[in-house]
């Protein structure tokens, strides 16, 4: 039944009258469309123990059987950049835990995410990973990995902490270069990248200069332009393209792939279309918000602080060339980069219960629930992109980036039966009192879309039913990750 392919996983059919399955499934969804990111077929999923078991037509009885005639039967969502219940500075909290949030991604059609064990400076990065298994424990819906944030590189984290904990499964971790408690020099980047070559492990940079956003923010304020839109004026396109540029320098001079993560637009873009050109490993995601919103969002008093986030949104024009990114293979991953923080709340955007300058506003949006269906609307529905891009965006590549295919991110003899059954027709106006994470807003509030996930199932349990998300608290199982194939160099060097 099971014949070898990528990963020695590749799609097996069955005859309707096939008699040696003596077994019923636990599971069949029937009369659907399947997709992958390689192939749409008509066919039955049988589920069995969690895992896809066969796929075919005609298959024997379930337990329990789903009809998705007129649907769509894709992989579960891989969202592979959010924060849930992530440590932060004093006076401020996340509105989502990994019991609220990961409820969210469920009824959006995502069954697995991978939030970050962050390191304070001066703290062992063991400790920051074992404080986040201890924050995630007994809570999640669905499956879960971690990325680790390096922002103390020690010399024991360096030679100690962070290799072995690349060997447990903890293969990918995020570096910066803003924000000035998290904000790593050139030097510490590149000690990083060369342990990473050695690990195998693969590297996500936030890229912007930080020293540039310093000095713009203190020329506003000198001006007294602090509301919440000139945070996108701190923060203009050049100071991510010359951080973009710079990381990829880095990583050429290491050899080591990286992955350059929420890419706002053109001259980002610009930086990584000529690595490409120049046969570089380097990797690209970017987010519902620079698709759909733009600076002027953030133009609307202090409510303006409900879209600050870094980098932050840029204009019309260049949602257009996010589009071509996404379309032409430029990106390799999309990822909601939810970041809950309330807006009436003085843990979330007004700091101790104040409307305070740009400065201080916590960055991030919130978007868990809403990433799958807004590209999905905005991008098959309006020919942007076709399904097996969508699928390969928001499933397939994300899990082989970090290490989880062909366990995570397709449907496929063996892999976890992580499902979503969408409706594509479905016309929904997306309202914050329709999603399911703890956040008192939405930045997409009133968008209409058209598609939407009507069941998500979770290794074959129906955590989202279409109107109740009904997944079990704390049965989201931690996934280690093995080392993923696009960390490794151009030139591998015989042991």
């Amino acid at each position: 039944m099971q014949a070898a392919g990528e990963g020695g996983f590749r799609p097996a059919f069955a005859d309707t009258d096939q008699e040696t399955i003596m077994e019923h499934f636990d599971v069949v969804i029937r009369n659907g469309t399947v997709a992958t990111a390689a192939d749409i077929m008509q066919c039955d999923v049988g589920i069995k123990d969690g895992k896809v078991a066969m796929l075919g037509r005609g298959l024997p009885p379930g337990k329990r059987e789903i009809d998705a005639a007129g649907k769509l039967v894709l992989p579960g969502g891989v969202d592979a950049h959010c924060h849930l219940d992530q440590p932060m500075e004093v006076g401020l909290k996340m509105a989502d835990d990994f019991r609220s949030g990961t409820i969210s991604a469920a009824c959006g059609g995502t069954t697995t995410v991978i939030p970050f064990a962050a390191q304070a400076k001066g703290q062992s990065l063991r400790a920051a990973v074992e404080d986040y298994h201890r924050r995630a424990a007994g809570k999640a819906v669905i499956d879960y990995a971690f990325h680790m944030i390096v922002s103390d590189p020690s010399e024991k984290v360096l030679k100690d902490e962070l290799p072995q904990l690349v060997r447990e499964g903890y293969t990918s971790f995020k570096i910066y270069m803003t924000y000035d408690d998290l904000k790593l020099n050139d030097r510490q980047i590149l000690e990083l990248l060369a342990l990473a070559r050695r690990e195998g492990a693969m590297v996500m940079v936030h890229a912007e200069n930080a020293d540039c956003i310093g000095w713009l923010t203190e020329q506003l304020e000198e001006a007294g332009l602090t509301a919440p839109k000139y945070h996108a004026a701190s923060r203009p396109m050049l100071v991510e393209r010359e951080a973009t540029h710079r990381a990829i320098a880095l990583s050429e001079l290491v050899d080591v792939p990286i992955l350059i993560v929420h890419v706002s637009g053109q001259e980002a873009i610009e930086q990584i279309r000529w690595a490409h050109g120049h046969g570089l490993r380097i990797y690209a995601e970017t987010c519902p918000q620079y698709l759909v919103l733009t600076a002027d969002h953030l133009d609307d008093g202090y409510h303006g602080a409900k879209c600050v986030c870094s980098p932050p949104p840029r204009d019309k024009a260049n949602q257009q060339y996010v589009w071509d990114g996404l379309a032409s293979g430029l990106f390799s991953v999309f990822s909601s980069d939810h970041a809950p923080f309330r807006y009436e709340d003085p843990q979330g955007k007004k700091p101790g219960g104040q409307e305070v300058p740009f400065r201080y506003i916590p960055n991030g949006t919130p978007g868990l629930e809403t990433r799958m269906p807004i590209l999905f609307s905005e991008g098959v529905g309006k020919g942007r992109i076709d399904l097996n891009r969508f699928v390969a965006l928001t499933a397939t590549d994300p899990a082989k980036m970090y290490g989880l295919y062909p366990r995570k991110g397709t449907i496929a003899i063996g892999s976890d039966a992580d499902i979503a059954i969408w409706d594509p027709h479905k016309q929904v106006t997306i309202r914050n009192e329709m999603l399911h994470h703890d956040v008192d807003y939405t930045p997409y509030e009133g968008m209409q879309v058209t598609g939407w996930p009507e069941t998500t199932l979770s290794r074959g349990e129906v955590v989202w039913d279409g109107g109740l998300a009904c997944g079990a608290v704390g049965r989201g199982q931690f996934l280690r990750c093995g080392l993923p194939d696009p960390a490794r160099p151009k030139k591998v060097v015989p042991a």
